[in-house]
């Protein structure tokens, strides 16, 4: 490596013709001249693109503004519309949820129902369908007594019911003495009266 650098120098100093100073100078003096004289080429670029700056600023300005309104208009419907859809997904979600929430319950009171009955019917309790029978067979009772004339029972008040009562304990008292060696008297069954056909 040495020995490259030697004739490297060899080869510049033998390749470079001595100049003059006189035109070291001058070529010196062109270059500052030309240095100066880019200089002041950017400079007026500056103060030209300041002033039109300044005269086209506000419809620049005006412009920027246009243009800006533009992209915002712009961007609202595109939010406007992905807001429309994104909501339109949401009610459609929530809607099929609350199908299989409803679809649910029903089938969870379905068998509630189910068992519930199979428990009244094991414990022999009427069903409703029973229940409305029976009552459609009173109701078919009370008519056909009432066609014939007869009145349907109606309760005994409480002083109906003190006279039998003492009637009830006068025959409980007569099979006692009985029982003591006397002779029970005969009863005699009442003879059903035949009612008048309507």
């Amino acid at each position: 490596m040495a020995t490259f650098k030697k004739t490297a120098k060899k080869a510049t100093k033998k390749s470079a013709p001595r100049r003059k100073p006189a035109a070291d100078a001058a070529r010196g003096e062109a270059l500052s001249k030309s240095i100066s004289e880019s200089a002041q080429q950017i400079w007026l670029a500056g103060v030209g693109a300041f002033g039109r700056a300044q005269a086209e600023g506000s419809r620049l300005f005006e412009g920027l503004m246009k243009e800006g309104a533009g992209l915002e208009k712009t961007a609202r419907e595109f939010a406007s519309t992905r807001a429309g859809t994104m909501r339109s997904a949401v009610e459609t979600g929530v809607g099929q949820t609350r199908e299989r929430a409803a679809d649910t319950w029903d089938r969870l009171e379905k068998v509630f129902e189910d068992r519930v009955q199979r428990a009244l019917v094991k414990l022999g309790v009427p069903g409703r369908e029973d229940v409305r029978a029976l009552s459609a067979r009173v109701d078919a009772l009370t008519e056909a007594l009432q066609r014939r004339g007869a009145r349907p029972a109606a309760k005994k008040t409480a002083a109906q019911r003190a006279p039998a009562k003492k009637a009830a304990t006068k025959k409980s008292a007569a099979p006692r003495k009985a029982a003591n060696g006397a002779k029970p008297p005969v009863r005699k069954r009442a003879a059903k009266k035949a009612a008048p056909a309507a």
